[in-house]
């Protein structure tokens, strides 16, 4: 019996042994299980987030995510564009809307006159008789870049009306006495024949027609006499896309008015005009015929004698040269073509001729490839001169270089 019981300690020290044992094995296998658990759950609840993340990106405006990870930029603001008052054309830089201009008495003569150098550059050229049914033009310019600008004549009162509300510089060679007398007495910035911003050219072929300048010259007379800008009150003009609406193919298939849309009947300006016929009622010598280009959206300008040809001139300054030196001939093709009559008689010396400019009378419109007959108003030396309709609607040109002939009551006008 004594052997049995001494076994009893022993097999319990041995249960004690393996039950710490099986406890020692056990305890490591539980934790390993709970790292487990552990794991699976911050896997399941990473998946579980990254899952929404994705979600949350998918579902909310893409506006917002971008706002996360990129600046956003804001979008420019569309610059409003400026446009000439001389033209009407879009300008490349706004600073360029109030530079001076200059107003140039250029002739048209056959004396020499012909052709004139740098004249398809005027945003403005008005045309009347100057003398013995002999034209001339007020050419209006702002920023030319012609190398040469002539040939340069001398001035009358009419022409000076015209130009007073371009606020430009009267750039002629002398004048007649009453044209003198006002653009002395008148506060106007004058440059008349000044060999510190003009010259004569160096051959004889055209007489006394051979006295230029140049838009380097202008602007140093410019500096030199303090006008350093110009507030030009130009026409009222159509911008560029009025004007391509105001085309005569678009008129004819969207029925819409060359001056303002409404709702009367344009059916008037379903036919073409492609032809027009100017008389000065003098001699044919100076009448004029123009041609609608549709390509090109301009009117070619001829004389009897053929097309009128100008010197286009190289824009860089290349001094003091004669047109023919380093010019190349184009043919003049304005945008718009205005034939204003006129009331004109002689003047008191029996040579020179008087326009009366104040007042009113018919005119013609010829733009876009159409015709409109209606009436100009000139209210005041100030004022710009208004064309309207037959309704009283003002009328806008296109934009571009516009010709305006003053045609006397004598003479005609046919298209």
């Amino acid at each position: 019996m004594a052997p049995e019981k001494a076994n009893k300690p022993v097999e319990k020290v041995q249960n004690l042994a393996m039950n710490e044992s099986t406890t020692k094995l056990q305890k490591p296998q539980e934790r390993m299980k709970k790292q487990w658990l552990a794991f699976l759950v911050s896997g399941i609840v990473m998946t579980l987030a990254g899952t929404g993340c994705v979600l949350f990106a998918l579902l909310r405006p893409k506006v917002e995510f971008e706002s996360l990870h990129y600046p956003i930029i804001p979008s420019k603001k569309s610059v409003e564009e400026t446009y000439s008052d001389l033209t009407g054309l879009p300008l490349s830089d706004a600073a360029l809307k109030d530079s001076p201009i200059y107003c140039v008495q250029i002739p048209n003569g056959t004396d020499g006159a012909r052709p004139q150098a740098g004249l398809n550059e005027a945003g403005v050229i008005f045309e009347a008789i100057a003398e013995a049914g002999i034209t001339r033009f007020a050419a209006i310019f702002q920023n030319p870049s012609s190398a040469v600008i002539g040939p340069i004549r001398s001035l009358r009162l009419y022409y000076l009306e015209w130009d007073t509300p371009f606020d430009c510089t009267i750039v002629h060679a002398g004048g007649a006495d009453d044209a003198l007398k006002a653009v002395s007495s008148g506060g106007y910035s004058d440059l008349s024949e000044d060999y510190s911003y003009m010259y004569r050219g160096t051959y004889g072929s055209r007489l006394w027609n051979n006295l230029f300048t140049t838009p380097t010259n202008l602007a140093r007379f410019s500096g030199d006499s303090g006008k350093s800008s110009s507030n030009a009150q130009g026409f009222t003009r159509m911008t560029p896309a009025e004007s391509e609406k105001s085309r005569i193919d678009n008129l004819v298939t969207e029925k819409l008015s060359i001056t303002t849309p409404t709702d009367k009947n344009t059916s008037e300006l379903s036919a073409k005009v492609t032809n027009i016929n100017l008389s000065f009622g003098s001699s044919p010598t100076f009448n004029v015929n123009y041609e609608y280009d549709a390509n090109t959206n301009t009117y070619r300008r001829n004389y009897g004698i053929g097309a009128h040809e100008v010197y286009s001139c190289p824009s860089e300054d290349l001094g003091e040269r004669n047109p023919e030196d380093v010019c190349q001939l184009t043919v003049m093709s304005p945008t718009a073509v205005v034939a204003m009559v006129v009331s004109e008689r002689r003047a008191s010396d029996n040579y020179h001729e008087d326009i009366t400019t104040i007042g009113s009378g018919d005119a013609y419109i010829f733009q876009n490839g159409t015709a409109v007959q209606g009436k100009w108003t000139k209210s005041s030396l100030g004022e710009q001169i208004k064309f309207t309709d037959s309704e009283g609607n003002e009328i806008k040109l296109a934009p571009g270089q516009t010709f305006v002939s003053a045609i006397p009551g004598y003479g005609s006008v046919d298209y």
